[in-house]
């Protein structure tokens, strides 16, 4: 991964404009009262409100056309959906050999399927998984094409619709014709929600599950959740954070194998190299314990 360019590096970002972006990103309030508020922090605040914004075209790390994959978009059935019908990001592996695959859903954040969690996805599939990226836009329309319209688009949406349309992208991913029955789930922010979500819906039926930044789910489906778990936190991160001890009390308690981490000095985002909330050294470590869960429980 490389760091995205800017005028405005990481470190020099005031931390309560980090905190006002994310509260940006969750809704709490519009650009508009985000570059405002920003601005009246600190001196140069606009500047490093605005250098937060993603940056797409500079963050891409495995081309659509890299010869180690072949992507697609596909529609199929999710009935109880917010229409009844879905549409993702299939990524595939180029094996001269292999007929199937281990199989690796990736949840996007609350803003639909943005270029990065399409990287995200060939990514996968550059390591030897099939991937699938669902759009929970897409009844809407899909992703508009930049991430603040997405974020609205979703907040539209039926949010237990919306859930069902990521679960029948599990299943339909998981019964695939390339799968080889074996499933795991990674997300980022309300995705990283999602991941475990999943999890605790299909029980036995997820192998792994690698949410980043994700809420915790209640205490009733914590203990249903049967996957081998490697969760991923920023330090700073109270939002998402303060969810974690309840989460944690749970999966001891039923004996769920898994590994926390927090990883010092991040924003919430560190993995999402299109902003400078990145952190390249985190974000490469947990991906590397993200392959690894994967790669022990999905291919054996």
């Amino acid at each position: 991964m490389h760091q995205p360019q800017s005028t405005v590096q990481p470190a020099t970002i005031h931390p309560k404009i980090y905190a006002l972006y994310d509260e940006y990103c969750h809704g709490a309030m519009d650009r508009r009262e985000f570059l405002a508020k920003a601005s009246a922090i600190a001196v140069g605040g606009m500047a490093m409100a605005q250098a937060l914004f993603p940056r797409y075209a500079s963050a891409q790390t495995i081309s659509f056309t890299d010869p180690r994959i072949k992507a697609s978009y596909v529609k199929y059935a999710s009935p109880g959906g917010s229409s009844g019908e879905m549409r993702g990001y299939l990524v595939q592996p180029t094996s001269p050999t292999a007929t199937q695959f281990p199989v690796v859903l990736v949840i996007h954040e609350n803003r639909g399927l943005n270029p990065y969690i399409e990287d995200v996805a060939r990514r996968l599939a550059a390591a030897g998984f099939l991937a699938l990226a669902p759009d929970g836009l897409y009844p809407m329309g899909g992703y508009p094409g930049n991430d603040e319209e997405g974020k609205l688009l979703q907040d539209k949406l039926n949010p237990s619709q919306l859930q069902t349309d990521m679960l029948n992208s599990a299943i339909f991913l998981k019964n695939h014709a390339l799968s080889n029955g074996k499933l795991g789930v990674t997300g980022f922010c309300w995705g990283g929600g999602m991941t475990s979500e999943i999890a605790a819906a299909l029980g036995d039926g997820v192998k792994a599950g690698a949410p980043y930044y994700g809420i915790a789910p209640s205490a009733d489906k914590v203990s249903k959740i049967k996957a081998e778990m490697v969760l991923h936190f920023a330090e700073n991160d109270p939002r998402i954070n303060v969810s974690w001890p309840a989460f944690e009390a749970g999966l001891k308690a039923q004996g769920t194998a898994y590994a926390a981490h927090l990883y010092a000095g991040t924003q919430h985002g560190f993995h999402n190299n299109s902003t400078p909330r990145y952190q390249q050294a985190a974000a490469d470590l947990s991906w590397s314990r993200t392959l690894a869960l994967f790669q022990k429980t999905l291919k054996a």
